[in-house]
């Protein structure tokens, strides 16, 4: 059983309406990029919205620019590089030339954002996690795809510093994952 099956008995996504169709190649050809194919079944099976009101899933051409993946690479590129080239220390990953980040969700009300460390050569199936805590210079590596820590992260046992909100203030029983519709109303594009 894959990540994503697990997940999916896990925290069942919202089957009504089910999440909009995303071309693919048109997504990869404006990031410039490849895209893991677990990133695409779970954006296929979710869509763009929150898990347990911590975790944002980033979505090609979402409607609300907090969550479009376009948006947030773009944004993210020009914030790290100006952080970089002020002096703050690059993760021992992005030290290998033509290593980069791309982010594909980030954590609610902390600054927090989750990447892929793409690494030269690599396929994007490869690509494992980085959590960068955003109001800060630290950054965490996990080794594994998106689903995989997605779901460790709700199922409590990533190895992680992080998702104190989660596992000390929310606790849930029960995981649940809302649209980006149903917690964010019309979009603001």
């Amino acid at each position: 059983m894959s990540a994503l099956d697990t997940l999916v008995r896990l925290c069942p996504p919202c089957a009504d309406p089910p999440p909009p169709e995303v071309d693919w190649a048109q997504a990869e050809r404006a990031l410039g990029a490849a895209l893991p194919a677990d990133y695409k079944r779970l954006v296929e099976t979710y869509g763009d919205g929150i898990f347990d009101d911590t975790i944002w899933l980033l979505v090609p051409d979402s409607a609300y620019v907090d969550c479009d993946l376009h948006a947030q690479a773009a944004e993210r590129a020009e914030i790290l590089a100006d952080l970089w080239e002020m002096g703050e220390e690059k993760p021992a990953g992005l030290l290998e030339a033509g290593a980069r980040v791309l982010p594909w969700a980030f954590e609610e009300g902390t600054g927090a954002f989750l990447y892929w460390l793409a690494r030269p050569g690599q396929e994007p199936d490869e690509w494992t996690v980085l959590y960068n805590e955003g109001r800060g210079p630290l950054w965490e590596h996990h080794d594994m795809g998106c689903s995989a820590f997605l779901l460790a992260v709700l199922a409590g046992t990533a190895e992680t510093e992080y998702f104190g909100y989660l596992y000390e203030v929310l606790k849930p029983t029960e995981h649940r994952f809302l649209t980006a519709d149903q917690t964010l109303g019309e979009s603001r594009r």
